[in-house]
């Protein structure tokens, strides 16, 4: 099926074939007539599977058709946790817009906020924003929200789950009761799917995939090692299997930062991204990884979402992440767009707990390797995936038989054993002296016994015959 045969506009449909999209993808297949339809939508689906333009085209449609916005009011606006995201949203929708007379821009922190109050004293169509920047050009007079029709979360589980759910509420209790909601995200939990049902109006549930799975053409492994030789395996995995462009995730902004230090003094171009860097340098540091100047991007979950390099080789976990559906997150920044990619986590003993949540979550025991040269003093433990084993196959039961049929098979075993020659061993019937070698009995004597014998004869009594 063809993107025309979705309902999208003449004008959409000129920008989607001069970008090469000819043929929608699953997701896209399922949301794009739903939202045309008015419906609100909680959407799951792998990441990198097409679901920001799943949101974007059939928005960008119903706005081309409704009424123009005025000033300092949005009427439509997409919330994401990170700025890079943010910005990457806002990069997709002025490529499929591009023959549409709307206006759109990102706003988000780390920057100055004059700028963006400025574009926004025109009125703004499509509006993407971080929630804290959001409240804070409300809070200045520079947005108003009473022709809002359509509000997107986009990675709608991280937004809820990693401490946003005040300003999100914030946000709501804000925004006119009457409007679209639409839900993407690539997993959501059972609590977070609790939650998201109770801000929706009858919402429709779209799982494209099978719920928190992570792609078929991402190759999952994992190395065992030694936690204090994890950045040495790295720094050998990088020389020896000459990787590049190469994105590596650890825990915490100072993991990132001693990882880096560590690459640096090995002779190995390296950078990291996180919160506290400003906004410049993360836009810096990743233009310079998208155009493969860098070899190697270390950066922590929140600072990674946004990052869509299609061509991305492989993904490192450095450290395990704490929450397991990070993990599905993390590694579906390779792989996309169906193409193939690989996911390697280093992993020691002690993250063992991590390990079992992370293979519980997506159903599958993941490939353990171990690299010559850093095997692990402290083993990881098998998980219990890796424990369990297939029980073996009980053998039928025999069917029960009637008296009459039990009768005859007892006869007919009877018969087969007649026909039979007996086993050696089993023959007890004494054999007669013509069936022994010259014609007698053998009888089996040793010089022992025989002196036995003759010490054992008694003389015999008075009397007595012998």
């Amino acid at each position: 099926m063809s993107f025309s045969a979705l309902g999208l506009s003449k004008p959409l449909l000129r920008a989607l074939d001069n970008l090469g999209y000819s043929i929608p993808t699953p997701i896209q297949l399922k949301t794009i007539p739903a939202i045309l339809a008015g419906r609100d939508l909680m959407a799951a689906a792998q990441t990198g599977t097409g679901k920001t333009a799943g949101f974007t085209l059939p928005l960008l449609q119903q706005l081309a058709c409704g009424p123009k916005v005025k000033a300092n009011h949005i009427r439509a606006l997409v919330l994401t946790p990170t700025r890079e995201l943010a910005v990457q949203v806002a990069e997709s929708t002025t490529r499929y817009g591009k023959h549409l007379e709307l206006k759109s821009c990102a706003v988000y922190g780390g920057v100055k906020i004059n700028p963006q109050m400025m574009k926004l004293r025109g009125g703004v169509d499509l509006l993407i924003a971080t929630p804290g920047r959001l409240l804070d050009l409300f809070d200045r007079n520079a947005l108003k929200f009473s022709q809002l029709e359509t509000l997107v979360l986009d990675e709608a589980d991280r937004m809820l789950d990693l401490g946003f759910s005040a300003e999100i509420r914030k946000i709501l209790s804000l925004l006119p009761r009457k409007r679209q909601n639409l839900l993407f995200s690539a997993t959501f939990s059972r609590d977070i799917r609790q939650l998201c049902e109770g801000l929706l109006n009858n919402p429709l549930q779209i799982e494209v995939n099978r719920r928190n799975s992570a792609a078929k053409n991402i190759k999952q492994s994992i190395y065992e090692v030694d936690k204090g030789k994890k950045t040495a395996l790295l720094c050998h995995l990088v020389r020896t299997r000459s990787w590049t462009q190469l994105l590596v995730f650890t825990r915490t902004k100072r993991g990132a930062d001693n990882l880096v230090k560590r690459l640096l003094s090995e002779d190995i171009c390296a950078a990291a991204i996180h919160g506290d860097k400003s906004q410049a340098v993360r836009s810096q540091t990743l233009a310079a990884f998208k155009a493969n100047n860098l070899r190697v991007l270390v950066a922590t979950d929140i600072a990674a979402r946004g990052i869509d390099i299609q061509d991305l080789p492989r993904v490192i976990n450095f450290d395990l992440p704490k929450i397991a559906e990070d993990y599905i997150h993390r590694i579906g920044r390779t792989g996309r767009a169906g193409l193939q990619g690989e996911g390697i986590s280093l992993v020691s003993a002690d993250e063992v707990k991590l390990l079992v949540e992370i293979e519980a979550l997506i159903c599958q025991t993941l490939v353990r390797e171990v690299e010559r040269g850093f095997i692990p003093v402290h083993s990881v433990p098998l998980t219990q995936q890796m424990r369990a084993r297939a029980k073996k196959a009980k053998k039928p039961k025999k069917p029960r038989q009637n008296p009459q049929q039990a009768e005859n098979s007892a006869s007919a075993g009877a018969k087969k054993n007649s026909d039979n020659k007996p086993r050696k061993g089993r023959d007890r019937r004494p054999k007669s002296p013509k069936e022994t070698s010259g014609g007698r009995r053998r009888q089996r004597s040793t010089p022992r016994a025989d002196a036995a014998g003759k010490r054992g004869a008694t003389k015999p009594k008075p009397g007595q015959r012998t």
